[in-house]
């Protein structure tokens, strides 16, 4: 049974399954794909949400965690769903290249 449903980074979900010593290829998945430490990965997280705009949902912030997108073409890919303006996109793309 579900009990609620949250998008977590990789650097989360790499902290959860830690201590799950049977999960070997989870935890070489995650070690291979995850950029960040969960630390860092919180930060960015607070510094995305600290821009207030209404367009970026919990589940874009988490793509942006995990991709770390270089370019407003790759920004583009993330929010598929909604429209960003240039001014948006390079608000975005100011606080994501300091990580």
């Amino acid at each position: 049974m579900i009990h609620s449903k949250n998008p977590l980074t990789l650097a989360e979900v790499q902290d959860i399954v830690k201590p799950l010593e049977e999960r070997q290829e989870i935890k070489a998945y995650l070690k291979k794909f995850t950029k960040l430490s969960k630390d860092k990965a919180l930060k960015l997280k607070e510094e995305i949400k600290s821009l207030g705009n209404m367009k970026i949902k919990e589940e874009h912030i988490v793509k942006l965690i995990d991709f770390l997108p270089k370019d407003a073409e790759d920004v583009n890919k993330i929010f598929i769903d909604t429209s960003l303006t240039e001014e948006e996109t390079n608000a975005i793309l100011e606080i994501v290249n300091k990580y």
